[in-house]
């Protein structure tokens, strides 16, 4: 693996498990085993580095939503797919975590990517709740764009609270209410 990709790896975890102010470019390099030029070499700065690491995280997460959007044969099982899919629950989401810092939401190209990326996914949602409308599965009162929200905000506010409660069944709980709900939902 080259330097660059080893200092975005790097950059990936330490600010998953400490945040982007508590990740210093001293402990990525070090995390990374590269040398101290070596961000400035690759990268304009942290900011820059950052960006990277987002940008990576959202292929990533795109390749995963995708994929549990695609798994099911039906709008429902498509969502539970994506609520339940492989995680680190006690970890917090790659996304949401950062939205929490006032260095992250108050930097534009940070922040850009982590509402492109929420947005993508809302979008997802709405799509396979649109087509599960118009399949006649869903009742056709239900509004797909506030339902999609739904989804999404229960699966970031589970994240939040199995975290508060270091119990990854608060989040089960949660995950399972939402999709209770959607069941209702059947036309």
């Amino acid at each position: 693996m080259s330097t660059r990709e080893e200092l975005i790896g790097a950059a990936r975890d330490l600010m998953w498990e400490r945040g982007y102010a508590a990740s210093t470019p001293r402990e990525i390099l070090e995390a990374a085993g590269a040398g101290k030029g070596s961000m400035y070499h690759h990268f304009r700065g942290k900011e820059a580095l950052a960006q990277a690491a987002i940008e990576r995280n959202a292929e990533e997460m795109r390749t995963q939503v995708t994929s549990a959007l695609e798994s099911g044969d039906s709008a429902v099982s498509k969502v539970r797919a994506y609520l339940n899919r492989e995680r680190e629950v006690l970890k917090g989401c790659r996304f949401g975590r950062l939205v929490q810092e006032p260095g992250v939401i108050d930097t534009p190209a940070l922040r850009g990517e982590i509402e492109d990326m929420f947005a993508w996914v809302r979008a997802r949602l709405v799509t396979v709740i649109s087509d599960g409308i118009r399949s006649g599965e869903l009742r056709s009162d239900l509004d797909a764009t506030r339902t999609a929200a739904t989804v999404a905000a229960t699966l970031q506010g589970a994240y939040v609270l199995a975290r508060a409660a270091q119990d990854a069944s608060v989040f089960d709980d949660a995950i399972e209410g939402v999709a209770a709900l959607l069941e209702t939902a059947r036309a």
